[in-house]
């Protein structure tokens, strides 16, 4: 019962990516554009009630969690392969 909630990783490089393609610098700018843009929770997995995740939790991640890997190029890598296939 401390602390915030935990976040699946996988819906939190979602929310990066999202601001990726859309030229969305800020996570508070995220969080703000998913709280409010249908299609960006759709695309989550979220529902309207669901509670979106912090913009710190965000942040956290992605200097913590994702700073150290090379998952963005994995996933453009795969995302070719399958185009080209």
């Amino acid at each position: 019962d401390n602390g915030r909630p935990a976040f699946d990783p996988v819906l939190l490089f979602k929310m990066l990516f999202i601001g990726y393609l859309f030229g969305i610098r800020s996570e508070r700018q995220i969080v703000r554009e998913i709280e409010v843009n249908v299609a960006y929770r759709w695309s989550l997995g979220l529902r309207l009630t669901d509670k979106i995740p912090d913009a710190s939790t965000l942040s956290q991640n992605r200097r913590r969690r994702f700073a150290s890997t090379d998952i963005e190029q994995t996933i453009f890598d795969t995302i070719v392969e399958q185009a080209i296939g």
